[in-house]
């Protein structure tokens, strides 16, 4: 049965198994962005607005740590997708085991060097004044159980290449629920404070990680892997690499944004400002989860059908996935600029932030209705292997163009110029990728008419 479900990917109508696929990853997006956003309201009203800049500030570095995990995962699955859509298990298997071995090995590597320099990079990351001896309590708890969140985080990207949606929805949504529990428990009934948030994000990342191996050793995997598929295999872990390579470098990216953004924010505005960035960077995780949703269920199909050789398949699910996406972004965009002080009131009942934070949101979303072509494009060319350019165009919107801007607008138009920066990078960045895709598709995928 299981072998059925992947080969469903090649031959069900594209419509009908983009929602199938879509739609658990969505969810478990959803309760996975529910759990961030909760997790920061427990936090803002239980022990303080200070304590969400806090977490804002070791975010980067523990999901830096974690993102090996997803992009190892993302790299491998890109492999396994293409060789069941070939007929050629071996090389899943192979690909499997090499993603875990890995994982382990980078994950437990990079969380031992973080917490040996934890001050520095604390410091570094933002955690200036009232804002360092919290973040210190939560960044040394969580990074205990990074590796596994890393672990779970490639698992769930294999899961999903297997062609088993729901389950990969499961091992998101289990972490979550679990987590928000822990919180109260943890932090309104046993009073623990920033401990208490820490211990209970920790704990539910070790959850996860042992629904995900239960699935693996369960009949539910067709991936039964044995003690020879660990050994690293030169080819594969360097086509891991190159793919994987993508969204660590993404991610990579994202952690020098925060570091950016926390520093120069603390700057004009102090730890207003940098709660205010707090506040919008969980909605940016939230509202984007039915488009992220999108783009993890379109993946594996882009995939699969390009192994397969069935391009006309191929472009059928770009131009699905991004007309389902920009959909889905635009009523976010709608939702985002009619009720945006009301969000920020759920997290904190402090004044100034409630004041500065709306209007913040607003620049920061006023381009959601044009990303899904750039969050679809730059996913089609890492599921079919290629990965130079989906590694530039990945980098597009935030390396080459957010990142200057931030750099450069603030000294003309002050903290203003920070929050601009979010609408001009997503649409040069959606140009940029919306030619790349055209030619690519006029070039490389017309051997049959649509």
């Amino acid at each position: 049965m299981a072998k059925v479900a992947s080969q469903d990917l090649g031959s069900q109508p594209i419509g009908k198994i983009l929602i199938k696929q879509a739609v658990p990853a969505s969810i478990g997006i959803l309760v996975m962005s529910l759990n961030i956003l909760v997790d920061t309201i427990f936090v803002g009203h239980w022990i303080g607005s200070t304590a969400i800049a806090a977490i804002n500030v070791v975010l980067p570095v523990s999901f830096f740590i974690a993102a090996l995990g997803m992009a190892i995962g993302i790299g491998g699955s890109s492999i396994i997708s293409r060789a069941l859509g070939s007929n050629n298990p071996v090389k899943a298997l192979k690909t499997f085991g090499n993603q875990i071995t890995l994982t382990l090995f980078l994950t437990i590597t990079l969380a031992v060097v973080g917490l040996i320099y934890q001050d520095a990079i604390i410091l570094s990351f933002g955690g200036k004044g009232a804002i360092f001896e919290p973040a210190k309590v939560y960044y040394t708890i969580v990074l205990y159980g990074v590796p596994f969140l890393a672990l779970s985080m490639m698992g769930n990207t294999v899961i999903r290449a297997e062609g088993k949606p729901k389950f990969a929805m499961y091992a998101m949504m289990i972490p979550s629920v679990s987590n928000l529990i822990l919180d109260y428990i943890f932090i309104n009934v046993l009073d623990l404070g920033m401990e208490g948030a820490a211990w209970a994000t920790s704990i539910s990342y070790i959850i996860c990680f042992i629904f995900i191996l239960w699935f693996f050793l369960s009949k539910n995997s067709e991936l039964k892997i044995n003690a020879s598929h660990f050994g690293l295999n030169r080819s594969i872990v360097s086509e891991i690499g190159s793919l994987g390579f993508v969204t660590l470098a993404r991610q990579a990216v994202v952690s020098v944004t925060y570091l950016f953004m926390n520093n120069i924010l603390f700057d004009l505005g102090g730890e207003t400002s940098v709660t205010a960035y707090a506040i919008v960077g969980r909605m940016l995780m939230f509202a984007m989860f039915p488009v992220l949703g999108i783009t993890q269920g379109f993946l594996p199909i882009a995939g699969f059908n390009y192994g397969a050789e069935n391009y006309d398949r191929v472009r059928q699910s770009i131009n699905t996935a991004i007309k389902y996406a920009a959909i889905l972004s635009t009523c976010i965009f709608i939702v985002l600029m009619v009720f945006p002080e009301a969000i920020t009131r759920m997290f904190t009942t402090d004044l100034d932030v409630i004041e500065q934070t709306p209007s913040d949101m607003r620049w920061v979303f006023a381009a959601t209705p044009i990303i899904a072509i750039q969050l679809i494009g730059a996913a089609y060319f890492q599921s079919i292997g290629k990965a130079i350019p989906a590694l530039l165009l990945t980098l597009t919107r935030q390396g080459f163009f957010f990142i200057p801007l931030i750099l450069i607008l603030p000294k003309f138009y002050g903290e203003l110029g920070v929050w601009i920066s979010f609408p001009i990078s997503d649409v040069l960045s959606t140009i940029v990728t919306a030619y790349f895709l055209n030619r690519e598709i006029k070039t490389n995928l017309i051997t049959q008419p649509m």
